[in-house]
């Protein structure tokens, strides 16, 4: 299914894109807030802890942590990947690579999906746990035309919260839009106003502003490579890194139900350093 970035506004949660306004509009998730939380010590991973160990402020307001999940819920992994005519011959070879390397650390119940962007955004393959049609879309992907950047990854955002589970989504670019019609302000919102956690990956010599802030707002990590050599250990570390998240979830309380909220969390009586997302933007999108 295709969407051209000229008519880009929303993408369906069945799976059909389609357009209708230059701002991206996703409900406002105030009634439980969910915070995927990397703990680790010395650079390693702390396991083993509970809804006990953990505290949240929201907005300063102290919040009654309500579940804690390691590596239990199911992940819906969206790949969006530029296929712009910079993506081409090895590295196009090493992409397909690495996304064929992420479905081979999927576990039983995970899902996956392919979003690609470069004159018009496409869903190669809808989020599904039947991975063949992830692997031959996979394999047919080819680099040709402009960058729609922004707007790919609206429409990976999109995808990631069309179904339960824990939503990761890993974009790959050279970090360059040339063509896309959301503006990243819009798409930075809607990214403050969701779950999914984003990682992503650029190659080149172009600042990436966009990713950037767009991994900073969501609690992911921006890797910037000179080079596609290594992309598939990348990519693999990150599906693992992921996989070593907790996930946190609160009723908030004491604050208010619209702007921005300012989380931390923390552990109780331990040392360790936790990455999360640093708030979430409730009210009217």
């Amino acid at each position: 299914m295709t969407v051209r970035p000229a008519a880009l506004g929303a993408l369906l949660l069945s799976t059909a894109l389609s357009a209708q306004t230059q701002n991206p509009v996703f409900s406002t998730k105030v009634e439980v807030v969910r915070v995927d939380a990397l703990v680790t010590d010395g650079g390693r991973p702390v396991l083993g802890l509970g809804p006990a160990d953990f505290e949240v402020l929201d907005n300063g307001v102290a919040q009654a942590v309500e579940f804690v999940s390691y590596d239990q819920i199911p992940l819906n992994v969206v790949l969006a990947f530029d296929m712009s005519d910079s993506v081409a011959g090895e590295r196009l070879e090493h992409l397909r690579s690495a996304g064929t390397a992420v479905l081979a650390g999927l576990k039983r119940n995970d899902q996956s999906a392919l979003v690609t962007f470069n004159n018009q955004v496409m869903l190669g393959a809808a989020l599904t746990s039947d991975l063949e049609p992830l692997r031959e879309a996979i394999g047919n992907v080819v680099g040709e035309g402009d960058t729609s950047l922004v707007d790919g990854v609206y429409a990976g955002i999109t995808v990631g919260e069309s179904d339960a589970g824990r939503a990761l989504l890993m974009v790959f670019s050279d970090g360059l839009d040339t063509l896309s019609w959301l503006s990243p302000a819009a798409v930075l919102d809607t990214a403050k106003r969701s779950d999914v956690v984003v990682y992503a990956v650029s190659v080149g010599k172009v600042k990436a502003e966009f990713l950037r802030d767009l991994t900073s707002f969501s609690g992911g990590r921006l890797f910037e490579l000179e080079k596609t050599a290594n992309l598939s250990a990348t990519f693999v570390s990150i599906l693992e890194e992921f996989r070593q998240r907790y996930l946190v979830s609160y009723t908030p309380r004491g604050v208010s139900r619209e702007g921005w909220h300012r989380i931390e969390v923390r552990l109780k009586g331990k040392r360790a350093t936790i990455k999360a997302r640093p708030g979430y933007l409730a009210g009217p999108g």
